[in-house]
């Protein structure tokens, strides 16, 4: 058994208290469960139990504030999974509403990184990858996502020739060009092809 160690209402919503257990922040419920089930301080409760009450009364809840948060951007399965355990929901309130939204396609990782990779401009494939990684997007998703797109040398290009603005396209400058694309995540072929329409390149340096 463990010890409900605090109660405390929650300062951004006075609807909802945060539970403590054995001294550490264990979950968020609602106010009137905590009531409900005469939540306090200095009650031995076993945590399975604990998980049970907010799992009953808050799955709706849960799955409801997952999908506020979805109505403005897409998220990444790590994403929305973080921000319910931000909100303070047990693992087994997450499984549920992960769950749900996963069924109904509200959470797919692979959309996720596909919408990502066509909105995203003057990056290669290798920094597209990083970026889908911090966002914690399957790299599974990740990987089956890229390999359907081609780099454009015509944008690397372009990106080129804003780097390039009021620089000489001497061997020196063009060789830092090199290694500014390569440094955007683009591949060696897709850097040679655009940085070749402006000069010959020492690769070597």
């Amino acid at each position: 058994m463990s010890e409900i160690t605090s109660v405390e209402l929650q300062a951004k919503d006075k609807n909802r208290c945060n539970v403590y257990v054995d001294g550490r922040f264990y979950c968020g419920v609602k106010l009137e469960v905590a009531i409900k089930y005469h939540l306090k301080a200095g009650m031995q409760i076993d945590k399975n139990r604990l998980d049970e009450i907010q799992f009953d009364n808050e799955k709706s809840q849960a799955l409801d504030k997952a999908l506020t948060h979805l109505s403005a951007t897409m998220k990444t399965a790590k994403q929305m999974r973080d921000f319910l355990a931000k909100k303070g929901y047990v693992e087994a309130v997450q499984d549920y509403v992960m769950e749900r939204l996963e069924y109904y396609k509200f959470v797919d990782d692979y959309a996720y990184c596909r919408a990502y990779i066509e909105g995203v401009r003057g990056k290669g494939k290798r920094a597209l990858e990083l970026d889908l990684i911090k966002r914690g997007a399957d790299k599974n998703a990740i990987s089956e996502a890229l390999a359907e797109i081609e780099e454009d040398s015509g944008e690397a290009f372009a990106v080129l020739q804003k780097y390039m603005r009021g620089k000489a396209a001497d061997k020196k400058t063009l060789n830092k060009a090199f290694r500014y694309l390569l440094s955007k995540g683009y591949e060696v072929d897709t850097v040679k092809a655009a940085v070749v329409q402006l000069g010959d390149i020492d690769e070597s340096n």
